[in-house]
């Protein structure tokens, strides 16, 4: 059974300045989703979910349905504010997304596979979605996930502070930890992140999470039952958000599973700012001149 790939297409772009997972960057105004879509179909993926906005599935649909169609098999699943919130709670009073570990959890009835979890907004490369498709393809240990890992060096923006999972790697390339860390920046040379007005060293070689993930379907229960208890929690605080690695490091450290990091050799970009976007695209341009993706992704 072919592996699905989920896309987390709901975020709301506040630091870019719209919705950046529509936004044109290849040369013939292909989105970066685009090229994940490319790669995973070329890696063997059997179906991609997007996970996006109500307000957003109708032009999603539009842009990419077109492409997709007699390619791989699509669906799209909604992350609404009051997806699996618990019934007792309420309406919730918040705008923004509940984070991508519950965006996640808004695609389990459309995901019956092993399967991947990426952003919307950065490009990882075909060596990455190759990868990680030969895993869920032919690892069958329903306990045991994987991440693609990046060295941190690489991950950064000119133009601001970015939010990495900052990994820590066990002998037998398994994750010990990952940790969310929203503030990361370089200044002088030397790597930081930031947190309660304290500033922390981190090596360039860090492996972090690029929210790259590979998963079996045992995630799902264990990402609900830790979702309902974090809303319970976080009911009053608007801007809270529920990460992925908050439930990758609650596997581990709870011995339900294990997670095996890949280092990807793959040249990695994304998109923060609005000042990103012209690097991406200067980055992209000689990836179709070079022959690693053709003329036009979509014929």
């Amino acid at each position: 059974m072919k592996p699905t790939l989920l896309i987390l297409a709901a975020g709301m772009g506040s630091r870019y300045g719209g919705i950046k997972q529509l936004d044109q960057f290849g040369p013939n105004g292909e989105t970066i989703i685009d090229y994940s879509l490319f790669d995973a179909i070329r890696a063997g993926f059997g179906k991609v979910v997007f996970i996006v906005r109500e307000e957003i599935r109708e032009s999603s649909e539009a842009l990419f349905a077109p492409k997709l169609k007699g390619k791989i098999d699509f669906d799209f699943a909604i992350q609404g504010i009051q997806s699996y919130v618990p019934e007792d709670l309420g309406k919730v009073e918040r705008v923004k997304p509940w984070g991508t570990g519950h965006a996640t959890l808004c695609a389990w009835e459309q995901t019956d596979t092993p399967f991947a979890v990426i952003n919307a907004d950065d490009f990882y490369g075909r060596e990455a979605f190759q990868t990680m498709a030969d895993f869920l393809t032919n690892d069958k240990n329903e306990n045991q996930h994987a991440m693609i890992g990046y060295e941190l060096k690489r991950t950064l923006s000119e133009n601001g502070t970015v939010s990495r999972g900052v990994c820590i790697e066990r002998e037998d390339h398994n994750l010990e930890s990952v940790v969310e860390r929203t503030k990361i920046f370089e200044k002088d040379g030397t790597i930081y992140f930031e947190e309660d007005d304290q500033l922390t060293e981190l090596a360039p070689e860090t492996p972090v999470s690029m929210n790259f993930w590979g998963f079996k379907p045992s995630m799902f229960p264990i990402t609900k039952d830790l979702f309902e208890v974090y809303a319970r929690e976080n009911l009053n605080t608007p801007k809270a958000e529920f990460y992925i690695p908050t439930v990758m490091s609650h596997i581990i450290k709870s011995g339900l599973g294990d997670c095996r990091v890949f280092r990807s050799q793959s040249d990695w970009f994304g998109v923060t700012y609005p000042e990103d976007k012209p690097t991406v695209q200067a980055a992209l341009t000689p990836l179709h001149e070079n022959g690693v993706y053709p003329a036009k992704l979509w014929e």
